[in-house]
């Protein structure tokens, strides 16, 4: 543990504030980044805490203590009270804002049952922003240094800080993903007390609308962001989501750092999912692990064949119409397929039929399943990742970690994670997968035959897949980077 990380003696202090955090609550990626990043963060010797909303899954899954209660806000007709807990198989303590009439229903966390926001969406979430004030500007349970803040869920929390001057905590807002915006009506001024000059192009206002995350990126000390290429991409109009040029302004308080990957979960040595463990001293076992997905996917055993593994949401965003029209010129090469994914209803009936079509070179399962994700990054050659943007992604990572070998687009975290096997590359044995650039099925299919050509030389593959295995994705290594940011803004 490294303990070096103080302000006049103490440990320096965080709090977290999230709206979701593996185990408790999980849509995507942000659950995941909530639960690792406070934990790696502790084990540097921080005061990590995190600060989420008590849902009935995180009722449900923590021992809670009730520790303050009487919180008042208007309009809620009831006072909230803060409990506290500790994280499932976590060293990170939890803040929970228990209140029934925001929180407490069926259906998800942003959504109903039938996949509607919420209406009340401002409130429930502009109440976690202002729980998360409170912490630094009263003297609550605890005090912290920095607020980290994550996505438009909590974007109030700067504002609501850089108005009140009491407060010393210092803020970062870290993006996920640009696309989602909390926009709501002006009424949410008045809602919360912000001052009247707050609405406004220099504040939260965006097109006639309140936008949650432009607050938290206007009034923000520091915004991070999932990988650098991505901080440089949503300063661009393709990537920005309309905010590009405010984040151009802020291009000096902008940081990107790559997301971390669970590597205990995700590790080849010791993964219950697959049928034989390996490591990077033992790569001929990955072999077998080959062999029991074609039989568990009812694909031959063809022992040249490279297999090609893709996991993915049935989205344009992951590059599925990419890859859609060229499956046949894939197969057409001798290699098989095996897709695991949701999402598009046209795009999941279009790879059922050519499945139906080539029923011994493509394997397609509808869903989400976590076992075969593991047996496919254990059992796959080559890992099929031709996202149109990714603000970090996970997959490529996973890969590499597995000795599979991505082909992946230069985009956000996928231009920063791997390393293109380029002649030159190659001959300084740094490179990891296969990179293309344009949004083209002609150059995705390119550039699968150059990999494919590569497959075929055992030394070359064989450089790739321990030059990827070798590298560290652990989000040891991305809390560092955190913390230099956080004492940049405590000095």
């Amino acid at each position: 543990m490294d303990n070096k990380h103080t302000i006049n003696g103490s440990k320096l202090r965080l709090l977290f504030v999230t709206s979701e955090a593996y185990p408790l609550v999980k849509t995507g990626g942000l659950g995941d980044v909530s639960y690792a990043l406070p934990n790696a963060l502790r084990q540097l010797g921080l005061d990590a805490r995190l600060l989420l909303p008590g849902y009935p899954t995180v009722l449900e899954q923590l021992s809670l203590v009730e520790v303050h209660e009487n919180i008042r806000f208007y309009p809620l007709q009831n006072p909230l009270r803060l409990l506290v807990g500790t994280m499932p198989g976590g060293i990170t303590p939890v803040y929970v804002i228990e209140c029934p009439e925001l929180y407490e229903r069926d259906g998800g966390p942003y959504q109903d049952s039938s996949g509607t926001d919420w209406e009340d969406n401002a409130l429930r979430f502009g109440i976690l922003s202002k729980v998360a004030a409170l912490f630094g500007d009263h003297n609550l349970l605890f005090k912290p240094d920095i607020i980290h803040c994550n996505d438009w869920q909590t974007g109030l929390v700067p504002a609501f800080l850089k108005f009140n001057p009491k407060s010393r905590a210092q803020t970062v807002m870290s993006i996920h993903n640009m696309a989602y915006q909390g926009l709501f009506g002006t009424e949410v001024i008045n809602l919360f007390g912000l001052p009247p000059e707050s609405f406004s192009i220099f504040g939260l206002e965006y097109y006639g609308k309140v936008s949650f995350l432009k607050a938290g990126l206007f009034y923000a000390d520091w915004i991070t962001t999932v990988s650098p290429t991505y901080a440089k991409d949503i300063q661009t109009a393709e990537y920005g989501c309309g905010f590009e040029g405010l984040l151009t302004q802020r291009n000096q308080q902008l940081t990107g750092i790559v997301n971390g990957i669970d590597t205990n979960v995700w590790d080849p040595k010791t993964d219950t999912y697959i049928s034989h463990s390996y490591d990077v001293k033992n790569l001929p076992a990955k072999f077998r692990n080959t062999q029991a997905l074609r039989k568990k996917l009812k694909l031959p055993q063809l022992k040249n064949a490279p297999l090609i593994g893709m996991i993915t949401r049935l989205t344009e965003q992951k590059g599925i119409d990419l890859v859609l029209p060229i499956i046949p010129d894939i197969l057409k090469t001798g290699a098989q397929m095996a897709i695991l994914g949701s999402g598009d209803k046209n795009f999941e009936k279009r790879l059922q039929a050519l499945a139906a079509l080539y029923p011994n070179k493509l394997s397609v399962t509808i869903g989400y399943n976590e076992e075969l994700s593991h047996q496919i990054e254990a059992g796959a050659n080559i890992f099929l990742m031709p996202s149109k943007f990714e603000p970090c992604g996970l997959n490529q990572m996973y890969s590499m970690r597995y000795g599979t070998v991505p082909i992946v687009r230069r985009t956000g975290g996928l231009a920063d994670t791997v390393i293109d096997a380029t002649p030159e590359n190659i001959k300084k044995q740094i490179a990891t997968g296969f990179v293309f650039e344009t949004k083209s099925s002609t150059e995705l299919l390119a550039c699968l035959h150059r990999a494919l050509q590569s497959f075929r030389n055992k030394k070359t593959w064989r450089q790739l897949q321990i030059n990827g295995m070798k590298r560290d994705f652990s989000w040891h290594t991305s809390a560092k980077q955190y913390v230099s940011v956080y004492e940049s803004l405590i000095v």
